[in-house]
């Protein structure tokens, strides 16, 4: 069934537009720092709370079988209005701990009815060629996510406000375009009842639980990686005397992985989406094993190699979260992916916090070699997944 031109990019930009709160808070740090007057300590945790956040919207939102349940362009609108809501109160001039963790975690919770839902919706639509559709979605969050870096990059953008004003009127207007320019797509199957059990039910099928667990040893590397990316380039920048971007280099790097989610969908049309995913897994875990060397290498290969990092550990995404839609029937495609989320989700807290806190025992050189744990977790499950 061909599909009116305006659909797919729709959705594109309202993921990109809604997405790009997810690391504004981090991109503004510094200032969220001297307003409540803590230390570095407090940036693993601001973007723990969104991922906490996250975590029990998505969970919420799979009990409830809301994206199945419901309208989801509905629900990704109103969440986005919440959303938006969430993340414009960090321009208050003053603010506690409590604050700003209590609106991350707002911002978190409401992207939960976004990422999946845009996901669920563009399933909808795309019965066919759904690999190729998530690579362009969720490279749109990947930028989406780069976006706030690269604000705050240039000359107009350093105040910490215009970054958290700018996410904010994106927010706005992509949950409204998905509202007003996305109905429910001709896929669509609601569920007619609420169903608490679906959960274990869905670990049951073999093949959501092979695609789940690539999902969770990707979800292990690529926040954490993301968050310390500033951390790394800043260390380097000590380590040999170099002036780097740091806010420019970290937005490049994130905004790379949505180019490879892109090309990894027109890919998978022709080679499979297991296949997409495994070669992307195999070369981030194999970059994050050797990471120690990057920090030895001349200035343009030290920044090529985290380049390289960069594409190779979104890649796999769109592919992974397309073979867990696969995997689910019509009525319960939406929780399938809620669910996967939620749960690959609470995986970044804990790679995140590893990571918080070796950075206090040990050198940033050493710091990504432990994410390479996860990309062998889902290489291991892919290659048992029966078909693709």
């Amino acid at each position: 069934m061909k599909q009116k031109p305006h659909i797919l990019p729709t959705i594109i930009i309202a993921q990109f537009a809604c997405t790009s709160p997810w690391f504004a808070g981090n991109t503004v740090i510094d200032e969220l720092i001297l307003k409540t007057g803590l230390g570095e300590e407090i940036i693993g945790w601001v973007l723990s709370s969104v991922q906490l956040g996250f975590i029990v919207g998505t969970l919420l939102f799979a009990l409830l079988m809301v994206a199945d349940r419901f309208p989801p362009s509905k629900v990704f609108m109103v969440c986005a209005l919440l959303a938006a809501l969430c993340n414009f109160a960090l321009l208050q001039e003053t603010m506690t701990k409590w604050t700003i963790l209590l609106t991350r975690f707002g911002t978190g919770f409401f992207l939960a009815g976004i990422y999946p839902v845009g996901m669920k919706i563009a399933a909808d639509y795309y019965e066919k060629g759904l690999g190729k559709a998530l690579g362009y979605l969720v490279g749109a969050l990947v930028l989406g996510t780069a976006f706030p870096f690269l604000i705050k990059a240039n000359s107009w953008g350093h105040e910490a406000n215009t970054v958290i004003k700018i996410t904010t009127a994106m927010t706005l207007m992509g949950g409204l375009a998905i509202n007003f320019l996305v109905p429910d797509g001709p896929y669509r199957t609601p569920s007619k009842k609420l169903n608490l059990s679906i959960g274990p039910k869905l670990f049951g099928i073999a093949n959501f639980k092979k695609a789940a667990f690539g999902y969770f040893g990707h979800m292990w590397e690529l926040y954490a990686f993301w968050a310390f990316t500033p951390f790394a380039i800043a260390y380097y920048n000590t380590k040999t005397g170099m002036d780097f971007l740091v806010p420019l280099w970290t937005g490049v790097i994130i905004a790379l992985g949505g180019l490879s989610c892109a090309l990894g969908g027109i890919i998978s049309e022709k080679i499979g989406s297991r296949k997409v995913a495994l070669t992307s897994l195999a070369i981030s875990g194999l970059c994050c094993l050797i990471s120690p060397i990057f920090f030895m290498l001349p200035p343009i290969l030290f920044l090529s190699a985290l380049c390289i990092l960069g594409l190779a550990v979104t890649a796999d995404s769109p592919q992974l979260s397309k073979l867990v839609a696969a995997s689910a029937t019509g009525e319960i495609k939406g929780t399938a992916l809620t669910l996967a989320t939620c749960i690959g989700f609470a995986i970044t807290i804990i790679s995140i916090q590893l990571l918080n806190y070796l950075q206090t025992i040990t050198n940033a050189n050493f710091l990504f070699m432990v994410l390479a744990l996860g990309p062998a977790l889902g290489v291991w499950h892919l290659i048992h997944l029966e078909r693709d």
